[in-house]
C-alpha cells in the first residue's frame, strides 16, 4: 500500500483507533474521510485537521449502506482505500440476544456490506486497498465477550479468503490485528494499565504499515502473545491466563 497521496475512508473514525490512524494518514497526505454514527464525535476530529471530511454511517443500518457508498463514490471519485475499523465490544452475561445480534451486524456484516459496495468502485482503480480490522482476540478469545471475540475471528478468516480471491487485482487486503489498547471501546480500558498506550499502538502500527510490500497482516509486538499463542502450542495456556481474571 501506498503511504500518501490516496483517498482513504475510515469508519469508526471518530475515536479511538480510528481517529488516531485519520490523524496519521491526514499527516503523511493524504485525503482522509471519517465516518461514524456521532457526528459531534466526527466534528471534533475534522476541526483539528483542515481538508479532512466527514460523513455520518451507521454500520449496523444495512438500508443506508449502498446509498451512503454510491455517495460517497460520487464525492470523492478517487476514492482508493477503505479502513472498515467500526466496531463495538460489550460484555456478554451467558448468551445476550440483543448484544450478540448488534455485535454481529456491526463489527460483521457492516464491513462486508461496506466492502460489497465499494469493491467495484476500488477494483476499477490503478492500486487500492482494503484495510480490515480484527483483534487478538481473533486468536484467543475472552470468554466476557465472546460474540465479540466470534465477529473478529470471522474478520480474520474472511480477510484471509478475501485476499485470496483479489489475489489477481489491485486490490490489496490488509488485516490490522489490535491487541488491548488504552481507548474507550469498553469502559475501563482508557485507563487500563494493561493496555498498550494509544499513541504507542499507532506508531508501531504506522510503522508496519508504511513497509514495502505492505504485510497482509499487521500485528505489533503486543499482541503476539494471542495471535501467536497457537504457533507457538500454548493456545489452552493463553486462553486460561486470559479469563483467569
Amino acid at each position: 500500500m501506498q503511504s500518501t497521496g490516496n483517498t482513504i475512508l475510515i469508519t469508526g473514525g471518530g475515536s479511538g483507533i480510528g481517529a488516531a490512524l485519520a490523524h496519521e494518514f491526514h499527516e503523511a497526505g493524504n485525503q482522509v474521510i471519517i465516518a461514524g454514527r456521532r457526528q459531534a464525535a466526527l466534528d471534533a476530529v475534522v476541526a483539528d485537521h483542515p481538508g479532512m471530511a466527514a460523513v455520518t454511517l451507521d454500520m449496523e443500518d444495512a438500508a443506508s449502506i449502498p446509498a451512503f457508498a454510491q455517495k460517497l463514490i460520487a464525492d470523492f471519485p478517487e476514492l482508493n482505500a477503505v479502513v472498515l475499523n467500526a466496531g463495538i465490544m460489550v460484555a456478554e452475561q451467558r448468551i445476550d440476544l440483543d448484544i450478540a445480534e448488534a455485535t454481529i451486524a456491526t463489527n460483521l456484516l457492516g464491513p462486508i456490506r461496506l466492502a460489497h459496495a465499494l469493491l467495484p468502485h476500488l477494483q476499477a482503480q490503478a492500486a487500492s486497498a482494503i484495510l480490515t480490522v480484527s483483534s487478538g482476540l481473533a486468536f484467543v478469545p475472552l470468554a466476557a465477550t465472546p460474540t465479540y471475540s466470534a465477529t473478529k475471528a470471522a474478520i480474520h478468516s474472511w480477510s484471509m479468503s478475501l485476499r485470496a480471491q483479489l489475489h489477481d487485482s489491485s486490490v490489496e487486503v490488509i488485516e490490522i490485528v489490535p491487541p488491548a489498547v488504552q481507548t474507550d471501546l469498553m469502559p475501563g480500558h482508557a485507563e487500563n494499565p494493561d493496555a498498550l498506550p494509544l499513541a504507542d499502538y499507532i506508531a508501531e502500527t504506522m510503522a508496519l504499515l508504511r513497509q514495502q510490500p505492505t504485510p497482509p497482516e499487521i500485528h505489533v509486538e503486543r499482541v503476539k502473545y494471542l495471535s501467536e499463542a497457537a504457533q507457538r502450542g500454548e493456545l489452552e495456556d493463553v486462553f486460561r491466563t486470559l479469563n483467569s481474571h
